[in-house]
């Protein structure tokens, strides 16, 4: 049979129900034998697989995934509940695991008789008998045929649709004579004449490790039969068939294992879901259509119909008008396409065609919606409460059930309060797990409140992240321990000052208390030893986000306060040597660590000497000739926005900036340090005509030459602005020159002439309610701009 197929599955419980073998041997690792009594609990419901893993590198792991229609989860079921024993027969996953990871891919194994690409048996027949799709093939021949009811078609040998080796093989019987057309062994027994003519054909067909396996598998089946006769039934994968009743001698399979590395390992049950069926892993078989699969598997009859059934619910939900007459006219469609294309029953392939067509209007935009939710679907399997697990898997698990935080397979987004005791466990859970490896969620921007209580995080639980935290269980038997001592261990081994501080604020998150010595200790030392500027500034954004925490989380950050004050105090002195003679790179650069450090220090304790110390230095860089001009008009806008430099001023250094003796380079860049990014420039100058003449003026007076040197910094300048912004710059430019003195021309488009003080007064009270604050009486001086009212 296949791997995961619904057509398969049901042969093999027919197989099973007419045959009542006493032993089924299953094709998987025989360290999960004690497991398989658990497949019976009533609590575990596939999709799951068997994880298997190093216990001295958890990350060494291989998975066997089975779904409900996975013909080894069949016969699993079949055996436990009829009585008869069952077993799995592969080679151990302590030989698989120890080995190199390319043994078997063909490139590099055996003799030169070994060295063969490796082939696709489905490929190979369908390809003989006509199909340029592999799995349409297999469908029309096997999962189809077997699955559901079927449309009536002369059926189809797989055994006949071998391409011939030799003129020998033409001799081959289109199906074998012993069987009769009713009998339920008759489709394996084509099968397995198929595959022992590919076999012979191809050898291993580039699979030299499956001669290892095989041979595993014969000593396994030789002692069931030992104990139970013939009386016993094998699952595995149609390819091994030829091998496994291949006449060897157990001489020569012990041999073909003798000497196989082996590695101490651990096996488990994992929930897995329909999109992770699609990967290859363990089996080495994906499907691309999982949930179509389970739905022919689980439709009690007229699956087509069903199947349209549900795809109009999905539509409807998603408000698209979709009517009982769709419905009905897609199934005649289907129905009608399956028999002119020759098919025993309109697949998906028909279905999608027919929804195209009469569901969306021929979109395809639809069907995208309809592959993720049905097609494949986000369906998380179960396992039972008592699985076996490392100490820290069931710890997790204890946290989630006690803080209502279940794994999904559909992506959700959480909001968290923190100001909630149960929002708050969960966010340090989170950013534990995030310390750990362990991505369960991902920290996204808030659609709310961007203020600290609050955080927003994307969750969506993959069978991976068994892995992860398998891998996680060295740090220690719980969450909160293991993230402890990988925080410590991480704090010990950084040796960027950068990494430390975003270390400190991850034990913040997560609410390590007891790692903060540790981590704040090498802060100490990394900040007294590293004297780059560019490094210290790139820390202290970091402290100052961590110092926000303390209120929210009850976290104490004197000790931080104190190390990211005197980070500060280090970066404004050495600010100014460091921005002298900076290349245009180094400059942008340093410009960003300009703007992150000025946005931190309103965030620090006891921050007004510091900032007025700040400003100064600030001051001096607006004003000194051998810093780039790009930092030179950033330090100038810092200072216009703080109220620390007045308009007339502004006015001064921009136009020493743009004068004729500044190079046109220079005073662009300029130009983008002042007026650039997302920081209101483009507003600045539609308020200051002042400043637009000069810019104006500047730019009309460039050379050609160098116009085409500047135009691409300018246009990166003025691209940032809104939409709205640049329409009504080029608006007041079209108008022509403006006088200097002339800041509030008559009929600037979008403004009134004059400002209405009465009108500004009347924000006062909803932002006394914003800040919290009640509002005063009207001022009696000209309240200017909103930020001035604010204030």
């Amino acid at each position: 049979m296949r791997h995961h197929g619904p057509g398969s599955a049901r042969a093999v419980r027919a197989v099973l129900d007419a045959e009542r073998p006493a032993a089924v041997l299953v094709e998987g690792p025989p360290e999960a034998d004690a497991l398989l009594a658990l497949a019976a609990d009533a609590s575990m419901r596939p999709p799951v697989a068997l994880l298997a893993h190093a216990v001295d590198d958890p990350g060494r792991a291989a998975f066997w995934p089975l779904a409900e229609f996975s013909p080894e989860w069949v016969a699993i079921r079949w055996a436990l509940s009829h009585g008869a024993a069952v077993r799995f027969i592969d080679l151990p996953a302590a030989h698989t695991l120890a080995a190199d990871p390319t043994w078997g891919d063909g490139e590099g194994d055996g003799d030169e008789a070994d060295q063969q690409v490796r082939i696709d048996p489905i490929a190979e027949l369908a390809e003989a008998a006509g199909y340029d799709d592999p799995e349409r093939w297999w469908e029309d021949v096997v999962e189809h045929r077997t699955a559901a009811p079927v449309h009536p078609a002369a059926p189809v040998h797989p055994a006949a649709l071998v391409r011939p080796a030799d003129p020998a093989a033409l001799a081959r019987p289109a199906a074998p004579a012993d069987r009769a057309p009713d009998d339920p062994m008759a489709p394996f027994a084509a099968l397995a004449e198929a595959m022992g003519a590919l076999r012979e054909a191809y050898g291993h067909g580039g699979h030299p490790r499956d001669h290892v396996r095989e041979a595993y598998m014969r000593l396994r089946l030789r002692d069931a039969r030992k104990e139970y006769g013939d009386d016993v039934a094998v699952v595995c994968g149609a390819w091994h068939v030829p091998a496994l009743t291949r006449k060897t001698t157990a001489t020569a399979d012990r041999a073909l294992l003798k000497g196989l590395p082996k590695v101490r390992t651990e096996t488990t049950w994992v929930p897995w879901t329909h999109r992770r069926l699609a990967r290859r892993s363990g089996y080495g078989a994906g499907i691309d259509s999982p949930g179509w699969y389970a739905h022919l598997f689980t439709a009690p009859d007229r699956p087509v119909e069903r199947w349209l059934t549900k795809v109009a619910g999905l539509l409807r939900d998603e408000d698209r008008f979709v009517s009982s007459a769709h419905v009905i006219e897609a199934v005649r469609l289907a129905q009608t396409l399956a028999a002119m294309r020759g098919r025993p029953l309109a697949g998906l392939g028909e279905t999608t065609d027919a929804v195209r067509a009469v569901m969306c209007d021929g979109s395809d935009v639809p069907l995208d919606l309809i592959r993720d939710r049905l097609v494949v679907g986000d369906v998380l399997g179960e396992v039972p409460a008592d699985a076996p697990a490392v100490p820290l898997q069931r710890d997790l698990a204890r946290l989630q059930r006690g803080l209502r935080l279940k794994p999904e397979a559909l992506e959700r987004e959480l909001e968290l309060d923190l100001r909630k005791e149960n929002d708050a466990a969960r966010s340090r859970l989170l950013h534990r797990l995030t310390l750990l490896g362990v991505r369960w969620g991902e920290r996204v921007a808030g659609r709310g409140s961007t203020g600290t209580f609050r955080e927003s995080w994307r969750l969506r639980w993959q069978p991976e992240l068994h892995v992860q935290v398998a891998e996680a269980g060295v740090w220690g038997t719980t969450v909160a321990a293991a993230a402890t001592a990988k925080a410590e261990s991480r704090a010990l081994e950084a040796t960027a000052l950068a990494d430390v501080t975003a270390l400190a604020e991850r034990c913040l998150l997560a609410g390590l208390g007891e790692a903060l010595p540790t981590v704040m200790a090498a802060l100490a030392d990394r900040a007294a030893l590293d004297t780059d500027v560019g490094h210290l500034a790139q820390a202290l954004p970091a402290l100052a986000r961590s110092l926000r925490y303390g209120d929210v989380r009850a976290t104490d950050t004197a000790a931080l306060g104190e190390v990211a004050a005197g980070l500060a105090e280090r970066i404004r002195v050495g600010m100014p040597p460091a921005c002298t003679g900076l290349g245009p790179d180094a400059a942008a650069e340093m410009r960003g660590h300009l703007d992150a450090v000025h946005s931190a220090l309103p965030l620090l304790p006891d921050h007004a000497e510091l900032t007025d110390r700040w400003t100064g230095m600030l001051r001096g860089l607006a004003g000194r000739d051998t810093v780039p001009g790009a930092i030179r008009g950033r330090a100038a806008r810092l200072l216009l926005d703080e109220g620390r430099l007045d308009d007339d001023e502004a006015a001064r250094l921009m136009g020493l900036a743009l004068s004729p003796g500044i190079p046109p380079a220079d005073a662009a860049a300029w130009i983008e340090g002042f007026v650039g990014g997302a920081s209101g420039g483009g507003m600045l100058l539609v308020h200051d005509r002042r400043l637009l003449a000069l810019v104006d003026t500047w730019l009309t007076g460039v050379t050609a030459d160098a116009f085409t040197d500047v135009l691409p910094l300018l246009r990166r300048t003025f691209s940032a602005y809104e939409p709205g912004v640049r329409r009504t710059l080029g608006e007041l430019v079209a108008r022509g020159p403006s006088t200097a003195s002339n800041r509030q021309d008559t009929g600037i488009p979008g403004f009134a002439t004059g400002l209405d003080e009465e009108r500004a007064d009347g924000v006062l009270p909803v932002l006394g309610l914003l800040l919290g604050a009640e509002a005063g009486p009207p001022r009696s001086e000209p309240v200017t701009t909103a930020v001035e009212a604010s204030r």
